[in-house]
């Protein structure tokens, strides 16, 4: 390891650490996180699990319930929507609830505030999980999942040192335009040591998250520099960022560009002009979830 990136490593060691203190999944989220990731568990262990949690319960009942799934008729018991669902579906929604409460924050500067940065989160879910499912390029649910997390280091940073999140905030606030003045993970890196990227790295592999959303997290903005057996969901939601990032009301700081790169859409497997075609369909859907997961 070099001596620059053991410094980097440092760096989100150390504000992994100190967050933790601030900000975690609840631990039942990581419980089923845990369980989920075994093959040997079953619907009947995650629903044990989950009775323990009334709260957690009646989201999981509202997701389900939502047009989202568009199941039929209401479905009243967590056991039947985990059949219904199935155990990932259902993991996806209780750290979509969980994040939800992770991302409430004030305003920090006129160009960036925690919710902001959800609306936009739930945005390239929402994309990521239209293109998958219209285009069969990946797992819906793992990509609407992906997408929601896919700016978990923006939060760190906020959380671990909001006064250099802000210094980075003016470095690339943007002009009349909406257009970045500078890339961002650059200025991350002159900044904090590390860009958002390493840090969500850092807390995605801390909460032992599963090895694609990890990738997901740390290479989002540079798909191809993933393995390849690894690469399609990074590639969609690098994909996704870019349809959210063109989406009025949220976060699109770290992207100085919303224009596709034909190789990472040709590699993904998705059609410029069919995507063009969803836009209408991503931004009801959009709507949909921002509903369902408020």
């Amino acid at each position: 390891m070099s001596t620059e990136t053991a410094d980097k490593q440092a760096i989100v060691d150390t504000a992994v650490r100190e967050i933790s203190q601030i900000a975690m999944l609840p631990e039942i989220t990581i419980k089923i996180i845990e369980l989920v990731e075994d093959p040997n568990s079953t619907a009947n262990d995650l629903h044990n699990i989950i009775s323990n949690d009334p709260a957690l319960c009646a989201r999981i009942l509202k997701v389900v319930n939502s047009s989202f799934y568009g199941l039929p008729g209401q479905i009243g018991s967590i056991n039947r929507a985990i059949v219904l669902l199935g155990l990932n579906a259902v993991k996806n929604i209780a750290i979509s609830a969980s994040l939800a409460k992770l991302f409430r924050g004030g305003q920090l500067s006129p160009h960036f505030s925690a919710r902001d940065l959800w609306t936009h989160s739930v945005a390239t879910a929402t994309a990521a999980k239209v293109i998958a499912d219209d285009m069969k390029v990946a797992s819906s649910d793992e990509a609407f999942l992906a997408g929601l997390v896919h700016d978990l280091g923006v939060m760190v940073e906020m959380q671990y040192d909001r006064q250099k999140l802000i210094e980075v905030i003016e470095r690339v606030a943007p002009g009349s335009d909406g257009v970045p003045a500078a890339c961002m993970l650059e200025a991350e890196q002159e900044i904090f040591g590390a860009t958002h990227e390493d840090f969500g790295q850092g807390l995605a592999t801390k909460w032992k998250f599963p090895k694609t959303l990890i990738e997901v997290v740390s290479h989002h903005h540079n798909p191809m520099g993933v393995p390849e057996e690894n690469r399609r969901l990074p590639a969609l939601i690098h994909i996704a960022d870019r349809v959210a990032g063109g989406i009025e009301g949220g976060f699109r700081l770290d992207l100085t560009s919303l224009e596709q790169d034909p190789g990472i859409l040709e590699f993904c497997g998705v059609k410029q002009d069919r995507l063009d075609a969803l836009h209408d369909t991503i931004l009801e859907e959009v709507e949909n979830v921002r509903a369902m997961l408020s």
